[in-house]
């Protein structure tokens, strides 16, 4: 059994005529009396009553016309469901936000999309890149913004963002009148550094192994400005991208690194080998364009 025999079936209790509804249907009337006889045999019941002059239901007829109705009004929604979706009049888009950007130009690509397509909703959630990685491969999201390099065995992406790390200090230390500083100088420093969920406390770590000492640290946080507010009094110093640098109202200054140069790389990443939504689809296309076109401006 298929939707068109109930299709059928359904024509012809509405002509009450087998040739009536075959005209209705584009169909010849042989081929719509043999699907009718096939639903018949599957079903193991007589729907119609053929002995009478006019076609009429039988008992089973009616039972089945019933929930043949009803399954063909869902299918039809079904159908409209689909070219809501297809047609990106429908949708919703699972995104991961790290706490630690400036997200006003991201936002504001966001509402460009949604201008297109008002249909289309999102569900914006903030969290450090090694989070954002774990629930998109654990579809809890479909997209994220995450600190680069991931996983490439599991990750589409594309950059939009790259920019170097600055030591940032009260104007009050010692170090403020630098232009700039060798990483290993921060030996002795005690440093305020974004969580563990962060990708950029592995990279600050990183780095400073790499310059031959570890960080001596004194706190953590998952949030940029209760960050500023630290330097700004006195607890400590931060590492901190350019962007999320001007981002702090706290009159601090902000230190070139060298010797190694720490940068960070901003990509939108998506799970490989993943069944993505023509809403989501259709948002990555939009949102590498504008970001695209943005860094070139």
């Amino acid at each position: 059994m298929d939707i068109r025999h109930l299709k059928y079936f359904i024509e012809v209790t509405r002509f009450k005529s087998f040739t009536r509804a075959a005209d209705s249907l584009f169909v010849t009337q042989p081929t719509i009396s043999k699907m009718i006889r096939n639903l018949e045999e599957e079903l193991g019941v007589e729907l119609f009553d053929r002995s009478r002059k006019q076609l009429m239901l039988t008992d089973a007829g009616r039972a089945i016309l019933k929930q043949a109705q009803t399954i063909d009004k869902a299918f039809e929604n079904v159908q409209h469901e689909l070219d809501d979706l297809i047609g990106l009049q429908r949708g919703h888009i699972r995104i991961g936000l790290p706490p630690i950007m400036d997200a006003g130009h991201f936002i504001k690509v966001l509402g460009e999309f949604h201008a297109l397509y008002p249909g289309i909703t999102f569900q914006l959630i903030e969290n450090g890149t090694k989070r954002i990685e774990e629930d998109i491969i654990g579809d809890h999201l479909d997209v994220g913004i995450a600190v680069l390099p991931t996983t490439e065995d599991n990750f589409h992406h594309f950059s939009f963002m790259k920019e170097e790390l600055r030591v940032v200090v009260p104007r009050t230390h010692q170090l403020a009148s630098r232009k700039q500083i060798k990483l290993k100088e921060l030996e002795n420093e005690s440093l305020i550094l974004f969580n563990k969920d962060f990708a950029l406390n592995d990279r600050i770590r990183g780095a400073c192994k790499e310059a031959g000492f570890l960080p001596k640290v004194v706190s953590e946080s998952s949030q940029w400005d209760f960050i500023g507010k630290m330097i700004e009094a006195g607890l400590g110093i931060s590492i901190l991208p350019t962007s999320v640098y001007k981002l702090l109202k706290e009159d601090l200054i902000a230190i070139q690194v060298v010797k190694p140069v720490i940068e960070w790389d901003l990509a939108i990443i998506w799970r490989k080998n993943q069944y993505l939504s023509y809403a989501t689809t259709e948002w990555l296309k939009f949102t590498q364009e504008r970001l695209i076109e943005s860094i070139s401006d």
